[in-house]
């Protein structure tokens, strides 16, 4: 008998593959990727040795996807920073599964450092990041390792979409 945790995390991980690659255009209407040979697809890599590599890869970003009822946000975002260095991937997020809600509804949470590079990558004041992609920050006491802000998967993918082809930048 299969792990029903892992089922339902791998689960979690094909949805926001196929949600992305969708929102991307990366597909067809049957869900096969128009050029399966197109690094900018979003996948599940193939766990290979000791080093995990994250859940999904969506260049520039590696997502560390959780489908569990209690969120442990601060140590997650540093799972998906060491895995998004043993990839070789600039940006490590996470992506965490609501309850009751579609894939487009899914948190994706940022450490400040992250969203702060992304932001500059993007070229985007403080303001423009947030109204853009609807982010709100979660500000924990006075150790900002634990700070961090959070948009939803559909403002996720328009962030991927907007990184990838540097179109934000004329959005100031």
């Amino acid at each position: 008998m299969a792990n029903p945790n892992k089922t339902r995390g791998t689960a979690w991980e094909s949805a926001v593959r196929n949600f992305l690659n969708a929102f991307l255009g990366l597909v067809d209407e049957r869900g096969a990727f128009r050029n399966p040979f197109d690094g900018m697809n979003v996948r599940r890599p193939a766990q290979e040795g000791s080093a995990d590599v994250g859940d999904v890869h969506a260049a520039p970003f590696i997502l560390e996807c959780k489908d569990v009822r209690n969120a442990a946000v601060p140590t997650w975002l540093r799972q998906a920073r060491v895995e998004a260095v043993n990839a070789g991937f600039p940006y490590g997020v996470v992506v965490h599964k609501r309850r009751g809600y579609g894939v487009a509804a899914g948190r994706v949470h940022f450490d400040v450092r992250t969203w702060t590079r992304t932001r500059t990558a993007l070229g985007l004041s403080t303001r423009a990041m947030f109204e853009r992609y609807g982010f709100a920050a979660s500000l924990r006491g006075l150790d900002t390792g634990r700070w961090y802000l959070t948009t939803d998967v559909a403002g996720f993918a328009t962030l991927l979409s907007d990184i990838r082809a540097g179109v934000a930048r004329a959005v100031r």
